[in-house]
């Protein structure tokens, strides 16, 4: 798989959007220690834009932003033979060479460049709100790699969008059995009690959940389920 396939296949803003928080509140469930969490989300990352982030502790991480601009996703993959690492500490051509202005301060953004400047990426997305799909730019890729900028990893669970998907990268990656009831309940984005947190982690107090709850900008719960 490559940028081409996973523009292709994501959804629509919205409900990219709506995915990233899912993904965001399971795993503040599931891993009640941010630093350990594989997807995040933040609804006031900045001034009208929301942020949300995967990165799997070895290296390998995604931004997405949603903005009035409408969404840019930066992708970068650490053993991917287009990283800039690997070609003389710049971006492989075509990966954000095609970026339209109204993106371009997030190419930029020091969260998403390294001490010299230098933009972290393999694989670059964007839509605009009046687009009727994801854009990408014109690359020539690495010959003989099956997945040369890291998409397929990068992207899983935002290409295979099921409950199912993610029930099994958390049983996974968490070593643990996980609820799928209850992921599709948060699928759903419908709000959470202290029934449905405990099936997923019966040490986690709803609570508890005040914070990244209102961080994610997922649906607050029942004051009466608290």
């Amino acid at each position: 798989m490559t940028v081409y396939d996973v523009a292709r296949q994501l959804p629509a803003i919205a409900e990219l959007r709506n995915l990233c928080r899912s993904l965001a509140m399971l795993d503040a469930i599931l891993s009640p220690d941010w630093e350990s969490r594989y997807y995040s989300f933040n609804a006031g990352w900045a001034a009208g834009e929301e942020m949300a982030s995967m990165r799997n502790g070895s290296g390998d991480e995604y931004s997405i932003v949603f903005s009035a601009a409408g969404g840019y996703v930066r992708g970068f993959s650490h053993e991917s033979a287009m990283s800039p690492y690997g070609n003389d500490g710049e971006p492989w051509p075509g990966v954000i060479d095609e970026v339209p202005e109204a993106f371009r301060p997030f190419v930029e953004e020091p969260a998403f460049t390294d001490e010299d400047g230098v933009p972290v990426v393999t694989a670059c997305l964007w839509r605009s709100e009046t687009d009727a799909q994801w854009r990408h730019g014109t690359i020539d890729f690495p010959e003989g790699r099956a997945d040369p900028d890291g998409t397929t990893g990068l992207f899983q669970l935002l290409v295979a969008r099921s409950p199912e998907a993610f029930q099994r990268f958390a049983e996974d990656y968490y070593e643990v059995n996980v609820d799928l009831e209850a992921v599709s309940h948060v699928y759903a984005l419908r709000p959470l009690d202290q029934e449905l947190v405990s099936s997923l982690n019966a040490e986690v107090a709803l609570a508890d959940l005040a914070q990244d709850i209102s961080e994610i900008g997922y649906p607050h719960p029942d004051p009466q389920s608290i």
